[in-house]
């Protein structure tokens, strides 16, 4: 693997968009005490290890001497804002804006990104443009100025014309003080897997060559139908959380598979990150093993779903061919051992900049994803694109108070579309990243035009096609359901214990069972809508050779 990255969101981006300055530090900028100017050079090489603990404790003892530098002050405050205690960085960035001496002029940038976050557009906006006035030679760091600049305008028009919709805090069963992330739930609803950075797992170690916080551990919420909310989260029963870091990217529509990121140095097959995947067994989850090629490569993976059918994967990666840094790409399914080529969704849904986060909604066709370009509110914003006929709609933000002006991660939603679910940073949480519940009654998340039609959720069809004569669950059987005129409407193939999973709007189907060796079965069924409940439909069939 090419980098070492650990996962944001349902994948692995660099909480900064710029890097500290490797060249050396402003004529003049010499220190009163040599031993002094020996530990910024080693608190700098801590930096760029991430170790940023290790790191502000070296700025501090040269802040001691020098109380009125104002790189020792910068570097301070990007070291809190590496460790994301935004409070502690604003405070240095505002005293390293009123240093007397060695101002850096990128301390605008990153107070400018702070008071962005904070949703205080107006003063964002000046940080950036004196940035822009400073006429800095960095080519990166000004186009990353645009960027922000154009995201606070975003902000500022999105927020004056807010979406239908209602967002809240999933509260203290799900969210937690630390880092709560990822959200992905069954079509069904039933279930909400995320990331978590809560010590409360079996397995919780400080990642002490990272940022000194506790390991990623995936953990899992039930519904309660009762309480209508999901229940208090607990750690993911089974061999799935270990010593390392785990995440959750997506878990698949009838919630047998979850797909994970893994990254770690002492395990050659996650070691740079890449994508495994766990199946449940008498209700534990196995050992994630590897998706493998095509999808692995030599380069960073960073999270994948499965498309309703199971005919299709999309994940996110680095690899050459793409239009940016992380690009989403798409590989469909051969026959049960065999893959296509993957290939990129193209320069409509790639950018130069990172898409990251993705979730294929129960229809199949609607994709959402991250992206931190400069059509978002701030940071990263979550988008959405449908594919018509083979071909994927421009992105659209889902704008406000779906996205805020700090960072979003991944949306996921059921099959009703009554809720969604998504993980963002946005003021107000209970601690860093938290899971917040998005009310869709008055805004219909799947139509172009928002506007809810008679039923805009989607209803399951599900069950287990076995064996005549032995009993034992037939796998690859070829499942496809078509209207009256014959036409196809959905098709899946059953898995390894006979199962299969459909996702489609409700109404007056075809029903046809097939496989080699065996009798066709085919049958009329009516499948049922609901705008009060995901709408679920199981039958069993016994083939006959």
């Amino acid at each position: 693997m090419t980098k070492f990255l650990f996962i944001f969101l349902f994948i692995s981006i660099s909480i900064f968009a710029q890097e500290p300055p490797s060249s050396k530090e402003k004529k003049g900028n010499v220190f009163k005490d040599a031993g002094d100017a020996a530990k910024m050079g080693l608190a700098k090489q801590k930096l760029y290890a991430g170790q940023y603990v290790s790191a502000i404790n070296l700025y501090r003892e040269v802040e001691k001497n020098e109380p009125n530098n104002g790189t020792v002050l910068y570097y301070l405050g990007y070291c809190y804002y590496g460790l994301k205690d935004t409070d502690k960085a604003k405070e240095y960035f505002l005293k390293a804006k009123e240093a007397k001496e060695n101002f850096k002029v990128e301390t605008h940038l990153m107070l400018g990104k702070i008071l962005q976050a904070e949703e205080n557009n107006d003063k964002a906006i000046e940080e950036f443009t004196a940035y822009k006035a400073s006429n800095s030679k960095d080519k990166e760091n000004e186009e990353e100025a645009d960027v922000l600049l154009s995201q606070c305008q975003n902000a500022k028009r999105m927020i004056s014309s807010p979406m239908a919709v209602e967002v809240t805090n999933l509260g203290a069963d799900i969210n937690s003080k630390y880092d709560d992330k990822n959200p992905c739930i069954t079509a069904d609803g039933s279930r909400l897997v995320f990331t978590t950075r809560r010590p409360e797992s079996t397995n919780a170690e400080v990642d002490v060559e990272g940022d000194g916080k506790y390991f990623e551990d995936i953990f899992i919420s039930l519904y309660d139908s009762t309480a209508k909310k999901f229940g208090k989260a607990n750690e993911v029963p089974g061999s799935i959380n270990t010593k390392a870091h785990d995440a959750c990217t997506s878990i698949s529509p009838d919630g047998k598979q979850i797909f994970i990121y893994k990254n770690d140095i002492k395990d050659k097959e996650s070691r740079g990150g890449d994508v495994f995947v766990s199946k449940i067994n008498s209700g534990k989850w196995k050992t994630p093993e590897p998706l493998g090629k095509p999808i692995a490569s030599s380069y960073w993976e960073g999270g994948a779903c499965i498309s309703p059918d199971g005919k299709r994967y999309f994940f996110t990666s680095e690899r050459p061919g793409g239009f940016g840094g992380s690009d989403i790409w798409m590989v469909e399914r051969i026959n049960k051992k065999e893959w296509a080529k993957p290939v990129n969704l193209g320069a409509e849904v790639n950018s130069k900049y990172d898409e990251a986060g993705m979730f294929l909604a129960p229809d199949g066709k609607t994709l959402f994803f991250c992206s931190n370009g400069p059509n978002s509110m701030g940071s990263y914003d979550v988008f959405k694109t449908v594919n018509n006929g083979g071909k994927w709609s421009a992105p659209v933000n889902l704008g406000y108070p779906i996205n805020s002006s700090a960072k979003e991660g991944q949306l996921t939603i059921s099959a009703d579309a009554k809720y969604a679910y998504i993980s963002s940073e946005r003021k107000g949480g209970l601690g860093e990243n938290d899971i917040y519940k998005i009310d869709l009654k008055e805004y219909a998340i799947l139509e172009a035009d928002g506007k809810k039609k008679i039923s805009n959720g989607l209803s399951i069809l599900k069950g287990t096609i076995r064996d005549g004569y032995e009993g034992f669950g037939l796998s690859e059987v070829e499942v496809v359901l078509t209207d009256d005129a014959g036409a196809q409407i959905a098709s899946t193939n059953t898995n390894e214990n006979g199962e299969y999973f459909i996702t489609l709007k409700g109404g007056n189907y075809n029903l046809i069972i097939k496989k080699k060796g065996f009798k066709e079965i085919s049958e009329k069924i009516t499948l049922k809508n609901s705008d009060k409940e995901t709408v679920t439909l199981e039958k069993g069939y016994l083939m006959k050779k």
